[in-house]
């Protein structure tokens, strides 16, 4: 079997791990989505873990050509777009925060807004804008650094302070808490373990669900303990999951089933 890793960082920790269990019985091919042309020879299989643009065009060309894919470009793509995220989630009647978008930040008015919210762009990527505003100061230092930056914006759920992290690799659940970015700096978050035996009762159906709905098979859910229950606030495709025991078992094991098949590539309406 001939894997293709679709990133351009092969040695993060879960992908090294996953190809040191494919290996040596298996062929896996690094691709970085930054540099390369679409390879000649399909592999059997595609990781996709990158989320860029260039790595969606690559992947949806890929799959144009019978590649099976995981995630599939179109699921990948619809995570990316926080506008897109919230409203499938709440058609689906998910408990997803309450979500409003905002074409430019400097367009947001200030007298408008039930303090605290937060604010984060509307296109999910590395060094977006994530913040809790808690008054019309601190909203217009944001509206100053970050003008014309698309965002979303979502009401403040009361919590403990604590995210849960929760990671799907085909069928299995991986869980941790998380101090939330929002209360310290991203640099300063503490991760703890989270036996699922911990999590309240339906969270594990709940973040399944999430799966079918968004017609995923490697993600990641951002669940916040709300007064009311649950209350989702972000949805991740192939996540890093570190740490997780099991993820790279997992994640092989749903490779080998991948490879050969059709891919999903339906895109939720």
């Amino acid at each position: 079997m001939r894997v293709g890793l679709i990133t351009a960082d092969p040695d993060h920790q879960l992908l090294a791990d996953t190809v040191a269990l494919l290996t040596p019985r298996h062929e896996l091919v690094a691709v970085d989505p930054e540099a390369a042309d679409v390879p000649g020879e399909l592999s059997d299989v595609y990781l996709l873990k990158a989320r860029t643009p260039r790595a969606l065009a690559l992947a949806r060309s890929l799959e144009a050509r019978g590649a099976a894919v995981v995630n599939s470009a179109a699921a990948t793509e619809l995570c990316q777009d926080r506008t897109a995220m919230a409203a499938l989630a709440r058609r689906a009647g998910l408990p997803f925060a309450e979500t409003r978008t905002v074409s430019a930040l400097g367009r947001l008015d200030p007298a408008r807004l039930g303090y605290p919210v937060v604010v984060k762009s509307r296109h999910s990527r590395r060094h977006d804008l994530v913040a809790r505003v808690d008054d019309p100061v601190r909203l217009a230092e944001l509206a100053a650094a970050w003008p014309d930056e698309p965002v979303v914006v979502q009401e403040f759920t009361p919590n403990d302070g604590w995210d849960h992290k929760l990671w799907v690799v085909a069928d299995t659940v991986f869980a941790a808490l998380r101090t939330s970015e929002l209360s310290v700096g991203k640099g300063d978050r503490l991760t703890l373990p989270l036996p699922l035996d911990d999590l309240p009762p339906g969270w594990l159906d709940l973040v399944r669900r999430v799966g079918s709905v968004f017609a995923l098979e490697v993600y990641g859910v951002d669940v916040l303990r709300g007064p009311d229950g649950p209350v989702i606030v972000d949805i991740n495709a192939f996540p890093g999951a570190r740490g997780q025991a099991g993820a790279p078992e997992a994640l092989a094991a749903l490779t080998v089933r991948a490879a050969g098949r059709r891919p999903v590539v339906r895109v939720p309406l």
